[in-house]
């Protein structure tokens, strides 16, 4: 049994390290035995839904090897759940690669988060290498590509934030979703109450609910505030960009995105819109009746009769 077949391991196995995380929903250890690991523990336990961890964990084991192989390197998927007296109490995911921390005057290390890319540099943060104008732009771009996979297999992203997106121009421009365990597959309930963060909320989404139209205002508000540098920035003002990043085609393209992001629910830009605005051809208009792409996902691998049927992004 290992955390990579996707079996439920036992907490009383794991061998757990330092605390390296905390947030609202739970904490996050060090697991030993060299397989840079991690576990994190839910707060409360009891709200948990099981089976849509579950879901998570299959979704994972039904890819082929190499979109394994990216999932892994592009996000902390949940590996396996983590039991404990008959209930789930966590699960494994995977470190951040290392070149995605970077180092403190004092010796800390910390993660590379989005947020260092929404503002100028300060001096408490010159360990963070800084991205060329065409390293921003590639790393705009892994962005969008990320989360078009995602939606591609049936999911609902959710919470979106300039703390839960890493990123590295070391060796090359690359991108890293924490919070996986926040996913849904789309048609089901989330793991936990689903979290949305403060300045990163769809304004037009009742509360606590998200859909993919959603995740495409999202990508539209992390798309503008890394090419604006500015971390407040949202559809429906204005969007001063950094000089240098977009050529005049591309600019004009995204200027026009934006504004459509600010548009009435289900009309936000298709992240194939913003693929191809980035590659500098002109944006293309797609009906609001497009079809919605079919996730590659085997659903008899998922726990469970209650749930089954089409995932559909229209939820």
């Amino acid at each position: 049994m290992s955390a990579h077949d996707g079996a439920d391991v036992p907490l009383g196995t794991l061998r757990l390290g330092d605390k390296v995380g905390d947030g609202g929903q739970g904490e996050v250890f060090e697991v030993g035995g060299g397989e840079r690991l991690l576990y994190k523990s839910y707060r409360q336990p009891h709200m948990v839904d099981g089976d849509e961890l579950a879901g998570l964990v299959a979704l994972r084991q039904g890819l082929g090897a190499a979109e394994r192989a990216r999932l892994e390197q592009e996000t902390a998927w949940p590996l396996c759940r983590v039991v404990d007296g008959g209930r789930v109490s966590g699960f494994l995911m995977h470190r951040a690669p290392d070149s995605m921390t970077w180092r403190t005057s004092r010796g800390d290390t910390r993660l590379t988060e989005l947020s260092y890319l929404l503002r100028p540099p300060k001096a408490a943060w010159q360990a963070v290498p800084q991205p060329t104008p065409a390293e921003r732009f590639a790393l705009v771009l892994a962005m969008v590509e990320l989360f078009s996979r995602l939606h591609a297999l049936g999911l609902v992203v959710g919470d979106v934030s300039q703390a839960n997106v890493l990123w590295t121009v070391r060796p090359a421009p690359a991108v890293y979703l924490l919070d996986c365990d926040g996913a849904r597959l789309a048609g089901r309930a989330p793991v936990l109450d689903q979290a949305d963060t403060p300045d990163w909320l769809d304004p037009l989404a009742p509360p606590g609910v998200v859909t993919v139209d959603s995740d495409r205002y999202k990508v539209a508000l992390v798309v503008g505030r890394v090419l604006g540098q500015d971390p407040y920035a949202a559809p429906g003002a204005a969007l001063p960009l950094l000089p240098g990043v977009l050529d005049e085609r591309r600019e004009r393209a995204v200027l026009s995105l934006w504004e459509q992001a600010a548009g009435p629910r289900g009309g936000r830009p298709h992240l194939g819109q913003w693929r191809t605005a980035l590659a500098g051809r002109e944006t293309i208009k797609l009906m609001a009746a497009e079809p919605a792409p079919k996730p590659v996902v085997d659903r008899s691998k998922f726990d469970g009769p209650r749930r089954r049927g089409r995932i559909s992004l229209r939820d």
